[in-house]
């Protein structure tokens, strides 16, 4: 019965919503783990208590509060869902509290490592032009890396400097890419036999990885002597980073990220911030 429920949950945010794969996937895990441990009680049945429980029992198993808060969000849509399609009389998760999350400062590179970075790739070889574009990329147009993977050639104009990227929720926008990503994709695409499909393919042939993008980024990483792992995001943070650093507005740097919402773009003038005081702290005689 539960999974009948949770069917037509997910449909509705997969036709509805226009979810990913990925996202879709998260929110049943959420619920089946609930369902397991309410050993498959109705969905009628389900009370505020239960959730309660449910919450109580995640914590004793040492899940982080941005962990839990994913979970009470699945379930605290799923439910809102039930009740606005009249499956239950009531919504019992309209009382859970959040956990508490602490504002982590996104990791981003300086300048001078960003551009050790990106000229790491030894362009002399069709790979080495791929890993150059693949970086160049990324961070001429903060990118996501499933963006990144997911774009065609046709999906690129070197003429205009302009990508069509695929973003969450399957929306589309136009980003601008600067000369060196142009000119790096370009020189990768010349030296490959196929001119059209997936802009990055592996050694066969075929679309690359989110994994194979992360590899190649820890590659370079090491080669470029950087004393720290970092995930292909970084490379999205630096580039709001340094665009907020070198005078962008916040709004375009919304824009350009993708966000929905200001809010998320808000925590790289808390980076920036923090930059400025060290800065202070260090330079003014009186600080």
């Amino acid at each position: 019965m539960m999974n009948r429920y949770v069917d037509k949950f997910i449909s509705y945010l997969e036709i509805e919503k226009n979810y990913s794969g990925h996202t879709l996937l998260n929110y049943r895990s959420d619920l089946e783990e609930f369902f397991k441990f309410a050993n498959d009680v109705a969905v009628e049945k389900v009370d505020y208590l239960l959730l309660r429980r449910f919450l109580a029992h995640l914590r004793e198993h040492q899940h982080k509060p941005r962990t839990l808060s994913r979970k009470l969000s699945s379930l605290r849509s799923f439910f809102r869902f039930l009740h606005k399609e009249g499956y239950v009389k009531s919504n019992p998760s309209t009382l859970l509290m959040s956990p508490k999350l602490d504002k982590t400062l996104p990791k981003f590179l300086s300048e001078e490592e960003m551009t050790s970075f990106i000229e790491a790739p030894d362009v002399k070889t069709e790979m080495g032009k791929r890993d150059k574009a693949i970086l160049e990329l990324l961070y001429s147009s903060g990118a996501r890396v499933s963006e990144l993977v997911g774009l065609n050639v046709e999906n690129v104009d070197l003429i205009g400097n302009i990508a069509k990227l695929e973003g969450k929720g399957k929306k589309e926008r136009l980003v601008p890419i600067g000369n060196q990503a142009t000119i790096a994709i370009k020189n990768y695409v010349d030296a490959r036999k196929n001119k059209s499909g997936p802009m990055f393919l592996n050694k066969s042939h075929t679309r690359l990885s989110d994994r194979s993008v992360r590899n190649i980024i820890n590659k370079y990483i090491t080669q470029a002597c950087i004393n720290q792992k970092i995930s292909p995001h970084v490379l999205r943070h630096s580039f709001a980073t340094h665009m907020i650093n070198r005078g962008a507005d916040l709004r375009s740097v919304q824009e350009l990220l993708g966000h929905v919402n200001l809010s998320t773009t808000q925590i790289y003038t808390h980076v920036t911030t923090d930059r400025l005081k060290k800065v202070y702290d260090k330079a003014h005689p009186r600080a």
